[in-house]
């Protein structure tokens, strides 16, 4: 069987990751909401004009929480894959996951809320 090249693997692998991440927006509630919110800070950004840095943390806040949200829900899958019926291991483990995504989205909060409040005020 002869070995796909390096291209075509790196090629397959953005497909797989695009599909996961049509997957997420498409049937988690969670991701759907925060990137309405994403859609909003960022016209907020082009409105208030804020500067390249605060992009930059924009940006990274943004990506953050999506990423950690999507890992968040890859682990609640394996986890209801594993044991579907409650486990209480399994319930502390996405309970810690899904505090992950808490203190990622209160980070993200914080650094909207230091971007913006000088002006909006």
């Amino acid at each position: 069987m002869p070995k796909e090249g390096f291209l075509k693997n790196r090629i397959k692998s953005v497909g797989f990751a695009l599909r996961g991440a049509l997957y997420l927006i498409r049937t988690e509630g969670s991701i759907q909401i925060q990137l309405v919110i994403a859609l909003l800070v960022t016209a907020a950004g082009f409105y208030y004009q804020i500067s390249t840095t605060e992009w930059v943390l924009q940006i990274l806040a943004i990506a953050l929480v999506l990423g950690i949200e999507g890992l968040n829900t890859a682990i609640e899958k394996v986890s209801d894959y594993i044991q579907p019926q409650y486990d209480e291991k399994i319930g502390f483990i996405k309970d810690i996951s899904a505090g992950a995504v808490m203190l990622v989205a209160i980070a993200a909060t914080v650094i909207g809320l230091i971007i913006y409040i000088p002006k909006v005020f």
